[in-house]
């Protein structure tokens, strides 16, 4: 039996579809802290990641470790509550360091490389499933997210701005358990804000201006408290 062709509209709208989901990186991150005497080896591998073509990582400094002595000069409270948010949904009695989280669907400790490894092979194999938001940069500063074909009508997902430096920087702690020490963080998240909630709809949303110059720039749509990562657009090489 002959199977029947696509007519040529429908047809250009499934290869839409497939680039915008080709496009999308995986994206993961580690929550770590300068004053974590067992981030070091999470730390150098997530900037190893780093290398890896389809992956966008982002290092997010804790601040719950200051209490040992060393403030971490990257924390942000923003930054533990993303965690926590997240940890609520995977049922994780509390947080920890150093914590690996791919997509927003799949958590592991930043010491387990092949399960993390593992976590990013099946991201990017349920990316052939999914259809996801295309994100737009526009001439005056904002951004356009609209459906991709054969999208349906979503439950409000939340808009993040992050920017992250996307230099290897050396921090010397010198008090604490890394007393001492030379930390090295690759792709340090610096700020972040929501900008808004998506429901599948088209809409507009306005950029903060960045907090300091040198950022790189993403935008994550995510679903709410935590949920899984369903659009990402790197916005020009930096903020």
């Amino acid at each position: 039996m002959k199977r029947a062709l696509l007519p040529p509209l429908v047809l250009a709208v499934s290869l839409l579809a497939t680039a915008v989901l080709a496009k999308a990186p995986v994206v993961v991150e580690l929550f770590t802290a300068q004053g974590c005497a067992s981030c070091g080896q999470a730390d150098s591998y997530l900037a190893r990641l780093d290398d890896q073509p389809g992956v966008l990582t982002l290092a997010w400094s804790v601040d719950y470790w200051d209490y040992l002595g060393w403030k971490d000069t990257f924390a942000q409270p923003d930054f533990t509550d993303r965690q926590r948010a997240y940890d609520k949904r995977f049922g994780l009695h509390d947080v920890y360091t150093p914590q690996i989280v791919v997509d927003g669907a799949a958590q592991a400790s930043g010491d387990k490389a092949s399960a993390i490894d593992a976590l990013i092979r099946a991201a990017r194999h349920a990316r052939t499933r999914q259809v996801v938001p295309v994100i737009s940069p526009r001439a005056d500063g904002t951004i356009a997210i609209a459906s991709a074909p054969g999208a349906h009508p979503r439950a409000p997902d939340n808009v993040w701005l992050v920017r992250y430096d996307p230099r290897l920087q050396d921090v010397q702690v010198k008090t604490g358990d890394n007393k001492g020490k030379t930390v090295s963080l690759k792709n340090a998240v610096r700020q972040v804000a929501r900008l808004g909630n998506w429901t599948g709809r088209h809409a507009v949303y306005k950029l903060p201006p960045p907090t300091e110059e040198g950022l790189s720039t993403v935008i994550l749509v995510q679903i709410a408290d935590g949920g899984r990562i369903v659009g990402v657009q790197k916005i020009g090489s930096k903020g």
